[in-house]
């Protein structure tokens, strides 16, 4: 399970670098339409974040359970 929860962080961060690429690329052309990236990058950095967090804490919690 907690290798299901490692890949999914990634996940996340390669949603947000597709993010930050269509902005990268979009930006020039319409600025407008790069909006809606910017929150999807956002919000999967953030998502990254606690997820990470949560793992970590569920891993210490199985780990301090086991001893």
């Amino acid at each position: 399970m907690i290798k299901v929860l490692r890949y999914t962080e990634y996940l996340y961060l390669a949603v947000a670098a597709i993010s930050i690429y269509k902005i990268a690329t979009l930006w020039s052309v319409d600025p407008k339409e790069t909006y809606i990236f910017i929150f999807f990058a956002v919000v999967s950095i953030g998502m990254f974040i606690f997820r990470r967090r949560y793992r970590k804490r569920f891993e210490q919690r199985n780990k301090d359970n086991q001893q």
